[in-house]
């Protein structure tokens, strides 16, 4: 008997199909809010940007804004990735101008909140694990690409980061008015991602390692596209794994209850009301030395008073250890917080360099303008003294060539006239002389 078709494959799909278990540490945007009301903050998620945070809203998170450009912004899970069969479901969205820039990355690499922060594939330096990247790659409508790194390759500096691509596919998700879904398979036969629901690419030939954090971070450039996350949701097919991870925060808050029931312990009295009973209380009422008159009444008193000593001791040895284990906790946080302070400092150290900097061209062009100033007023005096030396000489000069010059022009016109004055003379002499006729 051959079956349809439609239900071959139904029955098919069926059979492949396995349970997958959310792992809430590591996911939001699964439930009708991303963050509890009132909070500015994802629970087990961290936020960073640059210069600004991204605005975190109750359904989205905006990594970076309409404007201004840019701007980076970047969140990523606190704890790490541990099973080895899962399934990342990430929802975004993609605004912008016609012709705006930016892109979006996908992370999923070994202490990404320190090493990566809100950088990109083209700014990130040394890394372990895996990026997808998310741009209009060679002027293209869209493209998604796929590198990888095992911390031997610096990206920032590498000459072209394009060529490290192990795969891409091509699909538009700019202005589409809807989010648009990227899901990443990972097992330990294939990797593969699917964008809106079709397959992009895959690959059996990599194995993702185990502690990993997932993260996503968003750059925009001076005409800036505003990158919307929806949602992070990863699932697993490990049931003990995913409880572990679920039932881990309702694990401490259980031992949190314990410890204080063992601090407090509720005794009920005939009356039924509840009476909290303090460890370090004496339990055996003082007595009077008289009323012990026996030496078995007196063995017995010591020993009981000897059981309630080592009850105190007891109480207080437990109390200690609780507090060391807090106090563990605590300096493990401590020592997290001053590595971000160490690393925020390294800034501020560079900031002051650069203030050093600011400081000396300063006083540079200070100098430089004193320097300046003092050799323009020395030209200035120079060349008026060459001017007023000049001028007076050369008038002295045309004062003594225009003497000569005037009484020889005199002398000239008179002369020229008197010569003008004789030749008329003897023009008129010969003119009224009588006339001879031969």
């Amino acid at each position: 008997m051959r079956l349809p078709l439609s239900f071959a494959a139904l029955v098919a799909g069926l059979a492949q199909t396995q349970a997958q278990y959310l792992i809430n540490e590591l996911s939001f945007g699964y439930g009708s809010r991303i963050s509890p009301e009132g909070s500015q903050s994802i629970p087990n998620f961290a936020l960073q940007g640059r210069p600004n945070v991204p605005e975190l809203l109750s359904n989205k998170v905006i990594l970076t804004p309409v404007a201004p450009g840019n701007q980076r912004g970047a969140v990523w899970a606190d704890k790490p990735l541990y099973p080895q069969n899962w399934i990342a479901d990430v929802e975004f969205r993609a605004s912008g101008p016609e012709r705006g820039g930016g892109n979006l990355n996908i992370w999923l690499v070994r202490d990404g909140a320190h090493v990566i922060g809100s950088d990109s594939v083209y700014t990130a330096g040394r890394f372990e694990g895996l990026a997808l990247v998310i741009d209009q790659h060679s002027g293209s409508g869209g493209m998604l690409r796929g590198f990888l790194n095992d911390g031997t390759t610096e990206y920032r500096t590498h000459h072209n980061v394009d060529n490290l691509a192990f795969g891409h596919c091509a699909f538009s998700y700019r202005n589409l008015g809807r989010p648009t879904q990227i899901k990443l398979r990972h097992s330990e036969s294939k990797f593969s991602v699917e964008v809106a629901g079709r397959l992009c690419f895959e690959s059996d030939r990599i194995r993702l390692p185990s502690g990993y954090n997932f993260g996503i971070s968003a750059a925009s450039a001076d005409n800036p596209d505003s990158f919307e996350i929806f949602k992070l949701v990863v699932l697993t097919g490990d049931n003990s794994q995913a409880d572990s991870s679920n039932n881990q925060q309702e694990s401490n808050q259980q031992q949190q209850q314990q410890q204080q029931q063992q601090q407090q312990r509720m005794i009920f009295g005939r009356s039924g009301q509840t009476v909290v009973e303090d460890p370090y209380d004496n339990i055996i009422p003082d007595a009077e030395a008289d009323t012990i008159t026996s030496s078995k009444a007196q063995f017995a008193d010591l020993h009981n008073r000897l059981q309630s000593v080592n009850h105190h001791l007891s109480s207080i040895f437990r109390s200690l250890s609780q507090n060391a284990a807090v106090d563990e906790q605590r300096h493990a946080e401590a020592s997290v917080m001053l590595g971000e302070i160490k690393g925020l400092l390294t800034r501020l150290e560079k900031l002051e360099v650069l203030e050093h900097r600011v400081s000396d061209v300063e006083r540079e062009m200070r100098s430089m303008r004193h320097e300046m100033a003092g050799r323009l007023q020395a030209s200035e005096n120079s060349i008026k003294y060459h001017v007023d030396d000049k001028h007076e000489t050369l008038a002295k000069n045309v004062q003594a060539h225009t003497k000569s010059g005037h009484t020889r022009l005199i002398l000239v016109v008179v002369g020229s006239q008197m010569l003008l004055a004789g030749a008329y003379a003897m023009y008129k002499r010969r003119k009224t002389s009588p006339k001879k006729y031969l």
